[in-house]
């Protein structure tokens, strides 16, 4: 069987979703703030992965992942109202986080950790889109190889620290939330990227 070398990568990179032929800026880590993970660990979308793992430090991509596989397709079933109450902080509604178009950082009956977009707060429930803002896209990466070598065992320790819960090593304000920096994404709630974006 074929080991599986895990590399530190590091890239720069500006993202543009395309979604009925209209390409949009999404989102960008710059050679001042990369995109950092270790490959081989499923911390990123394997798609984008694929892409980038076989590069070195200065080789420049141009690449497309279709929508099958980066996100999926926007699924109306994930649109759900949820009762207000939830989103109570001593007692009284969030108004300030609980507002249209906010990522908001939720917890499934399992204690899985999932971002859901508000689409409308109501009189008594609040419309929550559960479906990953990217979905229904395909993405177009363009950008740099900043480093690529060999993981160390430190960084491999590091990383299973993290994913058992022992914290968030990537400058995230919580690892429940999706930093939208290029931080990266826990549970695949993100762009392409590694921590939990």
């Amino acid at each position: 069987m074929e080991t599986v070398e895990n590399k530190y990568i590091t890239v720069a990179y500006k993202l543009y979703a395309i979604e009925d032929g209209e390409k949009d800026f999404t989102e960008e880590a710059t050679a001042e703030h990369p995109f950092q993970f270790i490959s081989g660990l499923g911390l990123t979308l394997e798609s984008f992965e694929d892409q980038v793992k076989d590069l070195k430090a200065g080789d420049k991509f141009d690449f497309t992942i279709a929508c099958a596989d980066a996100y999926g397709d926007f699924d109306e079933e994930h649109v759900i109202d949820l009762p207000k109450q939830i989103f109570e902080v001593d007692g009284k509604f969030d108004s300030e986080r609980i507002v249209a178009g906010n990522i908001v950082p939720l917890m499934t009956a399992e204690g899985q950790r999932i971002n859901g977009t508000v689409q409308e707060v109501k009189a008594d429930v609040v419309v929550m889109d559960m479906n990953h803002p990217l979905a229904g896209c395909d993405l177009n990466f363009v950008g740099e190889i900043v480093e690529s070598r060999p993981a160390t065992n430190e960084e491999l320790a590091e990383i299973a620290r993290m994913m058992s819960g022992g914290g968030c090593s990537c400058g995230c304000d919580s690892c429940g939330e999706d930093c939208g920096d290029g931080c990266g994404d826990h549970d695949h709630q993100g762009c392409g990227c590694g921590c939990n974006h």
